[in-house]
């Protein structure tokens, strides 16, 4: 937290001058320390009025209690989940300070840029606060992003308001309240007071709970109960841009409620009152999922529900979000438990928020049959086999990922095999399957991440809480299961370039990964979505429908050719280029010597380039390795059916 002194001389100098140069003083004050509030017994009234979020605007008014003198307010920065400062202040608009009908000035700091500074003038106990947050940003990054159509919003409540400096986020009593257009559903695991039409008042809440429970409301609104008649509920709410994309098959539906029962066997305690699936279904909003402790924040296209190709693409993502109540929310890095928004945070230990979600994420996935065995291992596959031909792993540490998360997250996709992303998703994946696999040779299969589940993210359940770890309490947990050199063995797999492939652990599961010209089930789903044709494991190259080129594979034929991401092939083999024309030429360029011609446009140039590459279309697959124990069937088994209910 920011510690500011107080300079009591300059605070009443500053409260004797005409208003206009208040402000100019207040820059001095910024400059220099300054005092801190303190929580008051009397809560923070906020107010959000979203009935103009079609026209993406929302209207938000405050009243914080206050005291005479200086006052810094800080606008959120370090948003939960989001690992990054990302607090989107730039959609902020209208800011006006008050009390008494009284306009108050206001100066920002010139280094912790998303800090208010004001003097509160004598006799004011309350400050009145007006703004707009304007909702037109991008469909793409996170919660900043774009958040509402005609016919939906997400509220997110870090984006709408603002809190004092001088004590934690749990510290802060807000009592929210908010208007929505007329007729509009909603769901959110925010306790409701009081709600007269449209209008919803909420019971008072910590700022820590606040912010961690983003409201979903809509025109085309769908609740579901994944668990009536038990005693901690779960439900999903469902905003749509049609009716039609909330007609889910009821198969389909099946699935959730054996996600909530896979999800109690594998943790064997709850941390939460009750949950909240938030699903937006939108072509117009940015896609993502956002963890929360009760709720989950998850943004999909909008037929994601009900066309087979969506489905498959969908299946992992409530699973990933879910997981992290346990991994994330209850148990978190102590370097990601900040007192307040604007502190950074540390993300060193993301292979474990995130890698070990990942990896359980696709395991409750399997389980729940949200995608079935043969799918699964599919999609095992192109992960594992997409980071053992990633080049960036020459270079750059898994444990680099992690550090960099701060603006790797905002890595684009070109060139992103030889820079690497946020691989702590994918390689903390296959990271966790080798820990599992591990576990379970060690002790002739009689513990495995199922017990490290249990007793590191077990305990008494019931409400939520926060218990942080570090580094040597994971290594403490695995040794607690089977004495080993765990801390070692993490190391080597984090530290070291070119680390121990994930094909190493796949085979220590009892598979191995061949290459074939079958298409791989879910990367042909994946770009059929993406309308792109991905040939990154043969020749090189990833392709958009346009014959816009995605990105290069660093090393590969169609790099050593003089490919790179933004050219454009116009024509392969003397023919215009179309989706499969590609895939054609590689094929045909397996019987025969002729190097592969392709016309590329880059910029206002043309010319040929010639790539010689004869090995055939490659697409990764799994294989039963008869010699080893199958213990990747018995990860992905369902395990609720063995719990007597």
């Amino acid at each position: 937290m920011r510690r500011f002194l107080r300079v009591a001389a300059r605070c009443r100098l500053i409260a004797r001058l005409p208003l206009a140069a208040v402000a100019a003083a207040l820059l001095t004050l910024a400059g220099a320390a300054h005092a801190q509030a303190a929580p008051t017994s009397e809560p923070i009234k906020l107010f959000v009025d979203a009935t103009d979020a079609a026209q993406k605007i929302l209207h938000v008014q405050m009243e914080i209690p206050v005291k005479p003198g200086p006052l810094s307010l800080y606008y959120p920065e370090w948003i939960p989940g989001e690992h990054m400062p990302d607090g989107p202040i730039i959609q902020m608009a209208g800011l006006k300070f008050s009390a008494g009908g009284k306009a108050i000035a206001w100066r920002r700091n010139l280094v912790e840029m998303f800090t208010i500074h004001l003097e509160i003038p004598p006799g004011v106990s309350a400050l009145e606060v007006n703004f707009d947050f304007l909702l037109s940003a991008p469909a793409s990054g996170f919660s900043g992003g774009a958040s509402a159509t005609a016919n939906l919003d997400v509220l997110s409540w870090n984006q709408v308001l603002l809190y004092p400096s001088g004590a934690t986020i749990h510290d802060w009593t807000f009592i929210p309240s908010l208007k929505l257009p007329t007729g509009w559903q909603f769901g959110t695991a925010l306790p409701v007071a009081k709600q007269d039409g449209d209008r919803i008042e909420f019971a008072p809440v910590p700022l820590n709970t606040l912010v961690d429970s983003p409201v979903l409301s809509g025109r085309y609104f769908k609740k579901i109960q994944l668990t009536p008649g038990q005693d901690t509920p779960h439900e999903m709410d469902i905003a749509a841009d049609s009716s039609a994309a909330l007609a889910m098959l009821p198969e389909t539906e099946a699935h959730f409620p054996s996600l909530v029962d896979e999800s109690g066997v594998l943790f064997g305690a709850r941390h939460y009152r009750g949950y909240h699936f938030l699903v937006t279904l939108s072509d117009d909003v940015a896609h993502f999922g956002l963890e929360h402790h009760e709720s989950s924040d998850d943004r999909t296209n909008e037929r994601s529900l009900i066309d087979s190709r969506g489905r498959l693409d969908f299946a992992g993502l409530l699973p990933h979000e879910f997981v992290h109540s346990w991994n994330g929310k209850y148990r978190r890095p102590a370097g990601l438990a900040t007192p307040d928004y604007q502190l950074p945070m540390k993300d060193d230990l993301l292979w474990v928020y995130e890698g070990l979600t990942e990896y359980l994420g696709n395991v409750l996935t399997a389980r729940s049959g949200l995608l079935s065995m043969e799918d699964s291992r599919e999609a095992l596959a192109l992960v594992a086999a997409t980071l053992d031909k990633k080049p960036g792993r020459e270079w750059r540490p898994l444990q680099d990922t992690a550090d960099a998360a701060p603006f790797l997250y905002d890595a684009g996709n070109d060139w992103a095999n030889w820079r690497r992303g946020t691989d702590f998703y994918e390689e903390g994946e296959v990271l966790w399957l080798d820990v599992d696999a591990t576990l379970r040779r060690l002790t002739n299969d009689k513990k495995s991440m199922n017990d490290f589940c249990r007793i590191f993210h077990g305990g008494e359940g019931g409400k939520p809480a926060l218990k942080t770890y570090n580094f040597e309490d994971v290594v403490s947990t695995l040794n607690s299961l089977a004495p080993f050199d765990w801390a070692g063995f993490l190391r080597a797999h984090l530290d070291a370039v070119s680390a121990p492939t994930p094909s190493e652990a796949i085979e220590a599961s009892g598979w191995k990964i061949i290459y074939n010209e079958q298409p791989n089930t879910m990367q042909e789903n994946e770009d059929a979505l993406a309308k792109r044709v991905d040939d990154s494991f043969s020749i090189g190259l990833s392709v958009g429908e346009d014959g816009a080129v995605i990105d290069v594979m660093h090393g590969s034929a169609a790099y050593k050719a003089g490919f790179g991401p933004g050219m454009k092939i116009v024509a392969v083999n003397g023919h215009p280029f179309e989706g499969d024309s590609l895939d054609d030429a590689i094929l045909d360029a397996e019987t025969n010597t002729r190097p592969i011609e392709i016309i590329v446009q880059n910029g206002a140039d043309f010319r040929t380039v010639s790539a010689d590459y004869h090995e055939g279309l490659k697409f990764p697959h799994l294989v039963r390795d008869e010699s080893k124990p199958d213990y990747l069937s018995e990860i992905f088994h369902p395990l609720a059916h063995w719990v007597v209910k």
